[in-house]
C-alpha cells in the first residue's frame, strides 16, 4: 500500500523504469531464441510485480480523488485511517503534529496498519485527520442458526 506522497511519485517512477526494462528483456529472451510462450512464462514475474504496483497506484489516486473506502471488518481499520489521512490530503508529518507524536512513530504506526490500536487512539487519529466512520453490524443467517 503506498501511504505518502513520497513513495506514489517513486511507484510512477518505477512503473515509468519497469516499461523500458520489461520491454528490453523481451527482446533479450527473443534473441536467444525462446519461443512467445518461454518468453511469457519468463516475464511472469515482473509482470505480475508491474501490475500489483499499476494496483497501488490506481488505488492510491482513488484515495486522492476521496473515493469511498469499505473494510468489511474491524481488522481492517488500521488501512482505513491510512486511507482517510490519504483522502484528507495529510502528510504523515502533520498527523504527528496533530497527534503530538514524533512523525517516525506515525510512519512506523502506519507501516504496522495501528496493529494492535485501541478505540480510543483509532478516534483520536479520526479527530486528527477530521475523518468520519460510519459502522454498520449485520449477522448473517448462518450465525443466528448457529446460535439457535
Amino acid at each position: 500500500m503506498i501511504r505518502t506522497e513520497t513513495e506514489y511519485r517513486d511507484a510512477q517512477e518505477r512503473l515509468r523504469n519497469d516499461r523500458s526494462v520489461m520491454h528490453m528483456q523481451r527482446e533479450e529472451l527473443t534473441k536467444l531464441g525462446l519461443s512467445a510462450a518461454e518468453v511469457g512464462h519468463a516475464m511472469q514475474p515482473s509482470i505480475s510485480f508491474h501490475e500489483q504496483l499499476c494496483e497501488e497506484v490506481e488505488a492510491y489516486e482513488r484515495l486522492l480523488r476521496g473515493d469511498k473506502t469499505v473494510v468489511e471488518n474491524l481488522v481492517g481499520i488500521g488501512q482505513l485511517l491510512i486511507c482517510l489521512r490519504i483522502a484528507a490530503r495529510i502528510s504523515q508529518t502533520e498527523l504527528a503534529r496533530r497527534l503530538d507524536c514524533s512523525p517516525s512513530q506515525a510512519s512506523r504506526d502506519e507501516r504496522n496498519d495501528y496493529h494492535g490500536i485501541t478505540l480510543e487512539r483509532a478516534q483520536r487519529v479520526l479527530d486528527a485527520i477530521g475523518g468520519r466512520v460510519r459502522l454498520e453490524a449485520n449477522v448473517d443467517d448462518e450465525s443466528l442458526a448457529a446460535v439457535g
